[in-house]
């Protein structure tokens, strides 16, 4: 359930950010059924990992789909969300038992039972005083345990904050689904639809629903704070973007695609390890997943043009799942992972790093199967 969790949240979330804030629930399942952070925080982890990778609107994703379409392949944003959906299924499930193996190797890496009570109000420190004391006398918790915790907080509806994540992915969807009936073509409907559906418009829709419904208990200065701190973080990822398009662009007008392609061809390599070897290229020096995202699709999408004969929707998810290959030291959420689950560097590299690349490797063996019968 916790890296379930963490599979949905990452979708419209960095996984940074998701971990950061999760991690707090992890930290409190390690207190309560003394399992170690080794395994609960390596499934969270991995579930926010996951799908910040595979699937859209996350920037990394979202910046491949964009970069195949500018270079005239035929790939749709709702199909391509889908299949990240479903190819990230099998690898989140793969990865369950793999992070509990590495908390059984690693038992005692247990948070232990303590409360920082200058963070909480009279009436939850009682509710957490009755809970610990069940805890002391071996009782079962219950959800109506925290009930009354959960009920001091002023927190969001359930509804809204769904609503939040998941209307930019509706839309996206709603648009794909029009486009495919051609009694809409032209229609006010349809033009509406395809307008709302666009990604860009999609997320502003998310991003309005967040800032007007989700902060309505913030006052002014909180609000203008935390658009801050968003600007500072997209900041990057938009001059990430336009360089990536740039690179693209040399590779296209120099004809470097068209000879790396046929080079491949004449030398037998299966084309879907292609995007495979190039995303594993760009993020092993450099650490960012995004980054090596941007930069793969931008050689690998004119290659395809060139003649590189593989889907472009396996094509594109061969180069993101590729791209979470390594986290290692260089990897700012290796160290997020690292810190927020109590681990040492010595211990993360042998358990996370080593499941960051077991994973994309088990993915790359289905994206192999899939080539096989889809082109």
């Amino acid at each position: 359930m916790l890296g379930l969790t963490g599979w949905v949240v990452s979708i419209p979330v960095f996984c940074d950010s998701g971990f950061v804030i999760l991690s707090s629930l992890a930290k409190e399942f390690s207190r309560l059924t003394k399992k170690s952070m080794v395994g609960l925080g390596g499934i969270l982890g991995m579930g926010l990992y996951i799908t910040h990778f595979m699937v859209p609107p996350t920037p990394g994703p979202l910046a491949v789909v964009s970069t195949f379409q500018e270079n005239g392949l035929t790939i749709d944003l709702g199909i391509y969300i889908l299949c990240g959906i479903a190819i990230s299924v099998p690898l989140f499930i793969f990865s369950v038992p793999l992070f509990r193996f590495f908390g059984r190797k690693y038992p005692n890496l247990i948070v232990p039972y303590e409360i920082d009570r200058s963070k909480y109000t009279p009436e939850q420190l009682k509710v957490l005083d009755r809970i610990h004391e069940k805890y002391k006398r071996n009782e079962d918790l219950v959800t109506e345990d925290f009930a009354e915790l959960l009920a001091a907080e002023k927190l969001p509806s359930a509804f809204l904050s769904f609503a939040t994540l998941l209307v930019p992915i509706l839309l996206i969807f709603a648009n794909t689904l029009v486009s495919q009936i051609s009694s809409l073509d032209g229609t006010l409907l349809a033009d509406v639809i395809e307008f709302l559906g666009q990604p860009v418009m999609a997320l502003f829709i998310s991003l309005c629903m967040g800032a007007f419904l989700l902060c309505s208990n913030f006052d002014k200065k909180t609000c203008i704070n935390l658009m801050q701190e968003a600007c500072r973080d997209a900041g990057p990822i938009v001059f990430i973007t336009a360089a990536g398009g740039a690179l693209g662009a040399v590779i296209n007008a120099t004809g470097a695609a068209k000879i790396m392609a046929d080079a491949i061809v004449a030398a037998g390599v299966p084309g879907i390890l292609i995007p495979t070897i190039i995303g594993v290229i760009m993020r092993f020096p450099q650490g960012s997943g995004t980054t090596a995202m941007i930069t793969g699709s931008a050689i690998v999408a004119p290659m395809l043009t060139a003649g590189l004969n593989v889907n472009p929707y396996l094509a594109a998810l061969a180069l993101c799942l590729a791209t979470m290959c390594p986290s290692y030291l260089n990897d700012s959420y290796f160290h997020v992972v690292t810190n927020f689950s109590g681990m040492d560097i010595k211990t993360s590299l042998k358990t996370w790093s080593i499941g960051s690349i077991l994973i994309p490797a088990f993915g790359s063996a289905i994206f192999i199967i899939l080539s096989l019968f889809i082109h």
